[in-house]
This record gives C-alpha cells, sequence and structure tokens, in this order.
C-alpha cells in the first residue's frame, strides 16, 4: 500500500487531471502501477519523469539516495508490463532497464536538466537505475475525462502545462540549450502534430458530416493547423542546430505558444458545445 504521503498524491493526480502541489507543483509527474514481484498485487507510486527519443518516457530508481532499490523497480524487473497514467492518458507500456552507455547518456541528460539526481546518486553506492517506459498501442487513447468535450479540455490542459514548462526550462537554460531540453520541445512539437493529424483526419471529417454548421470553423481550423505546422516546423530547425542559441529557441516557443494558445482556445469555444450537445 502507499504511504499516506504517495496515497496523497495519487489521490490530487487523479482528482486535478495530472496537476499536484507540493514538491511535484511544476513539474512532470506519473502514475506507474506494478505487479508486485512477490504478491502479484498492484502498487501505485507517483514519479517525476522525462521525456525520450522514440515516443518513450524515463523514470530514475532513486528512493532520494537510499541504499536499496525501491520497491516499484523490483516490481517491474518482475514484471515488466507496468500501468501508466500520464494526467490525461492511461495506457499500458513496457518496462526497460536501460544498461552501459545508454543508461549513462540518459541519466546524464537527467543531471543536466536537474542536478538533484547527481545528488541522489551521491548519496548512495549503487547505480541508479534508469528504466525506459514504452506504450503498447491498444486502440483508441484512454483519457479520464466526463465527456466527449471535457476529454477535448484535457488533452488542450496538457498541452498548455507542456508549454508552460518548456518556456520555464528555456528561461532556466542559461547560455546553452542542453541535451534533455531538446527533447522536450522535440516531444512536445510531435505531441501537437500528432494531435492535430488525428484531428484533421478523424474527428474534423465526422463532425462535419453530421454537423454542416461547422463547415467554416471547421475550415478555419484547419488552416491554423497548416499555420502551427510551419510554427513547429522552424523551433524543431532551430533546436535540432549544433549551437542552438537559446534566445533563438525561446522566441520561437513563444511564437508557438501565442498561436497554439489562440487555437485551442478557439477549438474548445467551437467544438464543445458540440461534443457534449444531445446530438453526440
Amino acid at each position: 500500500m502507499p504511504n499516506d504521503f504517495n496515497r496523497g498524491v495519487i489521490e490530487e493526480f487523479r482528482a486535478r487531471g495530472g496537476q499536484v502541489g507540493g514538491p511535484f507543483e511544476g513539474g512532470r509527474l506519473l502514475l506507474l502501477t506494478t505487479t508486485g514481484a512477490r504478491t502479484g498485487a498492484s502498487h501505485t507510486t507517483p514519479l517525476g519523469y522525462l521525456p525520450d527519443d522514440g515516443g518513450r518516457v524515463l523514470v530514475i530508481a532513486s528512493a532520494a539516495g537510499a541504499p536499496r532499490h525501491p520497491a516499484w523497480f523490483h516490481n517491474l524487473v518482475a514484471h515488466p508490463r507496468v500501468t501508466v497514467e500520464a494526467g490525461v492518458f492511461t495506457y499500458e507500456a513496457e518496462a526497460l532497464v536501460l544498461e552501459g552507455a545508454e543508461r549513462d547518456r540518459a541519466f546524464a541528460r537527467a543531471v543536466e536538466a536537474d542536478p538533484g539526481w547527481s545528488a541522489y546518486q551521491d548519496r548512495t553506492e549503487r547505480i541508479l537505475p534508469v528504466i525506459a517506459l514504452r506504450e503498447i498501442p491498444a486502440g483508441p487513447p484512454n483519457i479520464a475525462a466526463s465527456s466527449a468535450g471535457a476529454a477535448l479540455r484535457a488533452v488542450h490542459d496538457g498541452f498548455r502545462r507542456e508549454l508552460t514548462l518548456v518556456r520555464a526550462e528555456i528561461a532556466a537554460s542559461g547560455p546553452g540549450l542542453g541535451a534533455q531540453l531538446r527533447i522536450n520541445c522535440l516531444t512536445l512539437c510531435q505531441g501537437l502534430r500528432n494531435h492535430h493529424t488525428g484531428e484533421d483526419a478523424g474527428m474534423f471529417p465526422l463532425l462535419g458530416q453530421g454537423h454542416p454548421e461547422l463547415a467554416p470553423a471547421l475550415e478555419r481550423m484547419r488552416r491554423e493547423h497548416e499555420k502551427l505546422a510551419v510554427l513547429l516546423g522552424a523551433l524543431q530547425q532551430v533546436i535540432s542546430a549544433r549551437d542552438a542559441d537559446p534566445a533563438r529557441v525561446r522566441a520561437e516557443v513563444e511564437r508557438l505558444t501565442e498561436e497554439v494558445e489562440r487555437h485551442l482556445d478557439y477549438e474548445e469555444e467551437q467544438l464543445i458545445p458540440v461534443l457534449d450537445g444531445p446530438a453526440c
């Protein structure tokens, strides 16, 4: 069973769509549910995470520098299939313990982004494990929301929070653009692209068939997707430069943020009443 602190974090996380206060406020947090190595029972633990290449996320079995690995690590070694709650989405994932140079590179990125990881490593003789969680595709996304409109808003709020995090990270990055910050930015870009592609190919055509009065709004949103694709491409190009200038990256992120927020507000204004209306 989780301790009282973890239990409170878990309850707040689920009640507020992934947002929590206290030491996790303003950070990236997920809930990891593992299967007990000895008992077979389910155990849920709140953990900070880092985005990774290829759609994975990384967690670190630090236990705040304790001499032994945390119980959740032993659980996922015994049972690598886990459940991840990422605020908006819940999905099954395969856990892979990184080894050798791959582990060292990932941990170095984590330390670069937050020196606290280095402090945890200094407290213990064990090597802190780094674990990659890769989603197992399983049909439509599982979104924690009470209605289709609430689901759309929840996804949008996830992008808003990530934009806020990335902007804060860039502001604190100093003269250089770290490897983990590059990945955070690229992950945001890919997530927005995937979301817009899904809307253009799925939700918008369906809404257009059932609600012809939405045609002008849907056309405007498609055009905005095209404009945002150009901005995302510009940001990716700046980030990918070997000597990326944080000031240029910040300017591109601010420009993107302004357009994304305007687009999300308009989309919610036009679509949520329809998605949650009796005709849907």
